[in-house]
């Protein structure tokens, strides 16, 4: 696959294009929008890179110009930059951008949002792609800010420490642990169809708003399931939908949407409930102040056997140092959008 690395820095552009090549990529070349709009009209390209801060043209405007623009195909569009406010990321997210990378860049996260990008390229049939529509449903909820890479990168810690017991070592090898990252982000996408009066709702839901949120799992898993149909062999949107519908799901029987219990309920599901859980615990909300660590771990350990898979909660506590890591690492004050 071809990718056009966009930048008025040519040292910049030349180190991007140099990690994009030794990953295996064809790499074209643009130093400002107007280039890289005549080389997407020239050649059959479909993923940008752009720095989001150059002078002539901002990676903005180019954003905005290839969304406009008839290519006749979807071109995913990643940014560099080195803005660290939520508003800022909406205004990217607005103006057409699928996925954000702080600059400087580090080559692996570089390598996995490229990744990234080529699994949506493959599910796209429309002027749209499930991943940018969980993007968006975050910048719906500005307070949410990075919880969807902070679960992801949860998920993968306790996937990676699941890994190494025997009795996981048929299920979770290097290609699942790759989805489960990929795809983690996507478990919230059906609150793309839940109100604003009820998802930014600052208090308490009523019991019948919260019936009506909790029917994003199935709506989540709805959006997916035709991306599922779309490709039948592809495992991407399969465990994204195992997650999306099944991460409220309680070991014990008791949660939602379907009341799954134990081994029932999709490792991928089981996973990313822990994850889920503690970041919510863990972060403010306007109805809720953020617990510490300790607190967290405490009710996550209590919750053994019922709410949460046993095998996970000892994942979590092998991993805690990992978790208090990510959280201080990807906090809202310390981090911009990757």
């Amino acid at each position: 696959m071809a990718i056009l690395a966009v930048d008025d820095d040519e040292l910049s552009r030349d180190a991007l294009a140099e990690v994009l090549r030794r990953c295996g990529y064809d790499v074209l070349t643009a130093s400002c929008g107007g280039q890289a709009l005549e080389i997407l009209g020239e050649t059959d390209c479909r993923m940008v890179i752009s720095d989001w801060g150059m002078p002539e043209s901002s990676g903005l405007a180019l954003c905005r110009a290839i969304r406009q623009g008839k290519f006749g195909r979807y071109i995913y569009i990643i940014l560099l930059t080195v803005r660290q406010s939520s508003q800022e990321m909406i205004e990217g997210l607005a103006a057409g951008a699928d996925d954000f990378m702080t600059k400087p860049f580090h080559p692996a996260e570089l390598r996995d949002s490229v990744r990234a990008g080529e699994v949506i390229l493959s599910l796209n049939t429309s002027d749209f792609t499930p991943f940018a529509l969980a993007r968006l449903t975050q910048s719906r909820d500005p307070e949410m800010g990075h919880h969807m890479e902070r679960v992801r990168r949860y998920a993968k810690a306790l996937g990676e420490q699941l890994a190494g017991r025997p009795e996981f070592r048929d299920v979770i090898d290097g290609e699942y642990l790759r989805l489960l990252y990929l795809t983690t982000p996507l478990h919230d996408i059906g609150k793309m169809a839940i109100a604003d009066s009820i998802l930014l709702k600052p208090g308490k839901l009523t019991a019948e708003e919260y019936e009506v949120m909790k029917t994003h799992t199935l709506k989540g898993a709805h959006t997916l399931q035709s991306a599922i149909e779309k490709n039948p062999d592809a495992a991407f949107p399969r465990m994204a939908r195992d997650i999306a519908l099944t991460h409220h799901e309680r070991y014990d029987g008791t949660g939602y949407p379907a009341g799954l219990a134990g081994d029932a309920i999709p490792l991928c599901g089981r996973i990313v409930a822990v994850a889920d859980v503690y970041d919510a615990m863990t972060s403010s909300r306007v109805y809720k102040q953020a617990v510490d660590h300790e607190t967290a771990r405490g009710f996550i350990v209590s919750e053994a056997g019922r709410q949460f898979d046993p095998d996970v909660v000892q994942a979590f506590v092998a991993k805690e140092e990992e978790f208090i890591g990510i959280a201080k690492c990807f906090s809202e004050e310390s981090l911009s959008f990757v």
